[in-house]
């Protein structure tokens, strides 16, 4: 079932007045990065302010899900004994079919979920649609209820909830951002006939054209009626003739894999009872024989339900294989929640801000996880999320001012408006939250300028400082701007205030003689951007005189700790800060699920803790400083090998290969590399390869302990919000589109007075035959009539074409750009004999055998891994 934004606040009151001090506590289940942890920490502020009792379980991927499910989630059920309960999984399982992953709805049994409620808060595209059109227990059948549609609870149509639905009886709840009412309306449609359609066994036969007897019957199967029992699930990757040949022994995943699945169907009678429905009953007052329709033959009956079964799931299969993608980060639709119910303030806002920056330092786009795009003069990037993007930064903006109205400074100037880079607190008490024109570097406050400069994605990929070449850019740069080597490598807080003060003013003079043109957002001389909304500027919080910390600083830090863990400096370097020799506390284990679950109780005590948060700024600058040697290795020594569809490089004879064998901290090192790649493309041809979105790359890290290369795809950029859709092919589209409507008018317009002239000149022929009483012309007339009908049918068939190329385009549009790299992987699981383990709720990242990398590389490079 899925919930309308404008009720989400709805469903928690009503958690909220039906808890009690005998209640269950709410299980939350968090996934481990740092839009999810931002979600929870707002999340139990609410419940702690209502007295919710609540426990947090962070939840590694799949079969940690599944062994979760087991252990806490399905000995809720009231059937085995528990007393129901709220389950809430933040970031966790959307693209999985939770009820049975979970244990709410064991094959067999028609009771499920009994008192079981889970809540599913998630950004991961593409959605479960079991969860989001299913996911209910269904009513008693009745006389009156035999479909699956019409057994759902009350208040639920069409697996929508509305205000009448009463919660308690369990089910699965997903939180609509709006994706779903906007966007899956077909395939809410075939979902839905699917489920209720019957078993009709499918040998691949061919089913030709539509025969007159088919279409005839076409009203008789829409009113097919149905057993509603246990359904059975049906897996989209297992369906073809060659898939169904294969032993199933080669497929070794060895965990519970995030495959989506088609709608599990109820038990269904079988074609011969539709004999005996009333509607092919010869009572008394039907119609008589000469005028009753013919009722359908079997073999007529069978080949129409396989013809709409075939349709349905092919609009199912492409939905799931379009890629995957993300919507709205959860940290924001929680602070969603706390304005709607009148909670928030600085703590969430922060806590959102925060959430909202890390889904971009992940490459977490609307195409998935793919490099940034970056812009020119004649192509202005839209930037991450694109257009949706925007406007959530915007309204973050805009409660930043609203909850921290600004204070004015000497002669009537706003602080903000200066362009300074805020790195201190106002006074001793200061918490506010600023607005501030961050350039794109990276912990400047907490490194000297050089070192944030030089560890700067932006600045890698556009200098090019993996190279001599582009250290002597960087160099030269600061020259201009009139910053000496030893002034920019003391630690930024100290250097002189003249210099802090005008190196806005500097980068914006210089940034664009070196291709750096994002490189701060700019401001108008009055200090506003677009009448105060400020693209582009970043946010900054103070804890008194303790710290002062910009949203990214904080992102940066909470994603080192959830890939590092927490580490503490065995002496401290010469050029100031800590240096790369850093031991680690937590313990080592050989699950690595076991090992990253201390790391997020750090993260998570960190966010709200700044002297913990402070303590981990050393571990983030280890892990850049590890990400930056290492792609500057690969890159110099022309590690990435050209395959076919993507460009791959292996991480390895490196000191710091441990550190990627985590998926995050891999991910980050992609993006790295194939930004740098990107613009390389970009320098040598003049554009991006594979159509303005650059080259996929795949990078793998060896982890020797256990004996696998850690896999991640990151697709190239673009996507379906990028500036190649937003703005030129948008605009361009727009033209075309109205360009077809004028031109379709207009033939309407001719054949309208073709007709009009014809009906004239046959009456004129009526006319003379009646005057002159001879029938000769009658064959003449019926050959105009031909005519007219063939010419009437050329230009039916005109139209019918634009408005197909219309279709063709949206549907090329809503896939444009996405990363394919997970139905890419499930595709070479099932043809190959590779071992591969896929269990990250990232389905971009996989664990492959490391004798199996070879083979399994090999079959993907023939795979289509960008949309």
């Amino acid at each position: 079932m899925h919930l309308p934004r404008s009720l989400i606040s709805k469903l928690y009151l009503n958690l909220q007045n039906t808890r009690h001090p005998l209640s269950p506590p709410v299980l939350i289940l968090v996934a481990l990065e740092p839009d999810a942890l931002c979600a929870c920490r707002i999340l139990t502020r609410l419940f702690k302010h209502d007295y919710i009792p609540h426990k947090i379980q962070p939840v590694a991927g799949y079969a940690d899900l599944e062994r979760i499910g087991n252990e806490l989630v399905a000995p809720m059920m009231e059937s085995r004994g528990g007393a129901g309960g709220v389950v809430v999984c933040l970031g966790v399982g959307g693209m999985a079919d939770l009820g049975s992953i979970l244990g709410l709805e064991p094959e067999g049994e028609e009771n499920t979920f009994n008192g079981v409620e889970v809540w599913v808060v998630d950004s991961h595209r593409p959605w479960n649609l079991n969860n989001v059109f299913g996911g209910f227990p269904l009513e008693p059948e009745t006389e009156d209820a035999r479909t699956f549609v019409a057994r759902a609870p009350r208040g639920v149509k069409a697996g929508r909830i509305d205000r009448s639905y009463k919660p308690g009886k369990g089910g699965i709840i997903v939180l609509d951002d709006g994706d779903i009412d906007d966007e899956l309306n077909k395939e809410r449609d075939a979902y839905l006939a699917l489920v209720d359609m019957p078993d009709v066994e499918d040998d691949g036969e061919s089913l030709g054209e539509t025969s007159d007897e088919d279409s005839d019957n076409e009203d008789v199967l829409t009113q097919l009626p149905q057993a509603g029992q246990k359904r059975k699930s049906w897996d989209f990757m297992e369906d073809s003739d060659e898939e169904d040949d294969r032993p199933r022994q080669r497929r070794r995943s060895n965990s519970s894999t995030p495959i989506a699945a088609s709608p599990r169907r109820p038990a269904q009678r079988g074609l011969i009872s539709l004999r005996d429905d009333p509607l092919f009953s010869d009572a008394a007052d039907t119609p008589t024989a000469a005028q009753q329709p013919k009722p359908p033959s079997a073999s007529a009956l069978r080949r129409r339900l396989l013809r709409l079964r075939r349709e349905n799931e092919t609009i199912l299969r492409e939905y799931y294989r379009m890629g995957t993608a993300y919507s709205e980060p959860i940290s924001s639709m929680m602070y969603s929640l706390a304005s709607e119910l009148g909670r928030e303030d600085n703590d969430l806002l922060w806590l959102a801000i925060v959430g909202v920056t890390s889904m971009e330092l992940y490459g977490r786009s609307s195409a998935g996880i793919a490099v940034p795009v970056r812009g020119n003069e004649s192509r202005p990037a839209s930037g991450w999320m694109g257009m949706r993007g925007a406007r959530i930064r915007q309204l973050l903006r805009d409660e930043v001012r609203r909850l921290n109205p600004p204070e004015v400074g000497r002669g009537g100037v706003i602080p903000e408006n200066s362009g300074i880079i805020p790195t201190t607190a106002r006074s001793p008490e200061d918490t506010s939250i600023r607005l501030s024109p961050e350039p794109k570097f990276l912990l400047i406050r907490h490194w000297s300028l050089y070192d944030s400069m030089l560890h700067s994605p932006y600045l890698f990929s556009r200098l090019k400082t993996w190279s001599e070449t582009g250290l002597k850019r960087l160099h030269k740069l600061l020259a201009k701007m009139g910053v000496s080597l030893v002034q920019c490598k003391q630690s930024y807080t100290h250097m002189d205030m003249m210099l802090k003060r005008e190196l806005r003013t500097k980068l914006l003079k210089y940034a664009s003689l070196y291709n750096l043109d994002e490189l701060v957002p700019t401001v108008d001389t009055d200090g506003k951007d677009r009448g105060g909304a400020k693209d582009g500027w970043g946010f900054v919080r103070s804890w008194g005189w303790r710290a002062t910390l910009s949203a990214q600083d904080v992102g940066v830090v909470i994603g080192a700790l959830l890939e590092v863990g927490k580490h503490t400096a065995t002496s401290d370097s010469t050029a100031g800060g800590p240096s790369q020799e850093l031991v680690e506390l937590d313990n080592s284990s050989d699950s690595p699920s076991e090992e990253w679950l201390p790391r997020f109780w750090y993260a998570y005590d960190a966010l709200e803790d700044i002297e913990s948060l402070k303590a981990g700024l050393p571990t983030a600058q280890f892990l850049h400083k590890a990400i930056f040697n290492t792609g500057t290795t690969i890159l110099k020594k022309k590690q990435i090998s050209h395959l076919r569809a993507f460009r791959m490089c292996v991480v390895k004879d490196s000191p710091d290969s441990q550190l990627f064998n985590h998926p995050g901290a891999l991910t980050k090192l992609a993006l790295w590399i194939g930004e740098a790649l990107s613009e390389q493309e970009k320098d040598a041809t003049g554009k991006l390869a594979h159509g303005g979105r650059g080259t996929p790359l795949v990078v793998a890290s060896l982890d020797e302990k256990r004996g696998v290369y850690v896999v991640v795809g990151t697709g190239g950029g673009g996507g379906p919000d990028s500036v190649f859709v937003d703005r030129e092919s948008a605009k361009k589209k727009a033209n075309e589109k109205e360009e077809k409507e004028k031109a379709r008018k207009a033939r309407e317009k001719i054949r309208e007075e073709k007709r009009a002239a014809k009906m004239a000149l046959r009456k004129q022929k009526e006319m003379k035959k009646k005057e002159n009483g001879d029938d000769d012309d009658e064959d003449d007339d019926g050959e105009e009539v031909d005519d007219d009908s063939e010419e009437e049918e050329t230009e039916d068939d005109d139209d019918d074409s634009d408005e197909s190329e219309d279709e063709e385009d949206e549907s090329k549009e809503k896939g444009y750009g996405l990363n394919r790299f997970g139905t890419a992987f499930q595709d070479v699981v099932s043809e190959t004999n590779a071992r591969v383990r896929i269990d990250s709720f990232e389905h971009c990242v996989v664990e492959v055998k490391k004798e199996d990398l070879g083979g399994f590389l090999e079959s993907l490079s023939m795979k289509a891994v960008v949309g």
